[in-house]
């Protein structure tokens, strides 16, 4: 019978804090939520692998991001516990749930709605009661609940859209790993006014997400 507890602990001491994951909230979370509970069973011995983990027979071409993206990510978004967070991406959950033990809130949106359901599932099982998973387009948000005081994007994208900066509150922030050729930027946005300053984070590299236009490429 696979040892859970000691992978969530290995892949926390080994993986995580080695890869500059300070903030307590972060490891606690991951040392506590169950990620093999957000893969097929015929892929959880992989869960605490280091790698991104396929969610083909849940949703075809969709993946879990490596554990330390999600803590990175969530890191660099210096969450508030009286903050409502949007993430855009949520696949099958596992960054909600990190994200939900240290926000106020946190909605999760996913674009395959068998994967929304399956999430749902996981973290109703988990007992997240500050957790809502909504099905729709990943480009699109959640105007309904908009303004948010964070959003972060758990996969990689071109740009960030106008509808997604406009569902942030003024000076709000924005978690997102940019496209640049073959490098994924982390990238902090915050709004200001109608525009968005940004601050380049780290290197980083995680599944495209859906739905978002590439941008364009010019020749002479």
């Amino acid at each position: 019978m696979t040892d859970y507890t000691t992978l969530r602990k290995t892949m926390v001491e080994s993986q995580v804090r080695t890869n500059d994951v300070t903030d307590r909230r972060v490891l606690r979370a991951m040392l506590e939520l169950p990620r093999e509970a957000f893969v097929p069973e015929a892929m959880q011995a992989l869960a605490y692998s280091g790698e991104g983990v396929s969610l083909g027979s849940w949703a075809s071409g969709r993946s879990l991001p490596a554990a330390v993206i999600t803590a990175r990510l969530v890191q660099l978004a210096s969450l508030d516990f009286e903050e409502r967070v949007l993430e855009i991406g949520c696949a099958s959950g596992y960054g909600t749930a990190v994200i939900s033990q240290i926000a106020k809130s946190v909605t999760g949106i996913e674009s395959d709605p068998a994967l929304a359901a399956k999430a749902q599932a996981v973290l109703a099982l988990l007992g997240r009661g500050n957790v809502t998973i909504k099905s729709g387009e990943l480009a699109a948000g959640d105007a309904s609940g908009a303004p948010y005081d964070v959003i972060i994007v758990s996969g990689t994208l071109p740009d960030v859209p106008a509808t997604l900066r406009n569902q942030l509150r003024e000076g709000g922030r924005l978690i997102a790993i940019i496209a640049e050729g073959q490098i994924g930027r982390a990238t902090v946005f915050e709004r200001i006014g109608d525009g968005l300053s940004s601050r380049y984070a780290f290197d980083a590299e995680a599944p495209a997400l859906p739905g978002f236009d590439r941008k364009p490429v010019f020749s002479l």
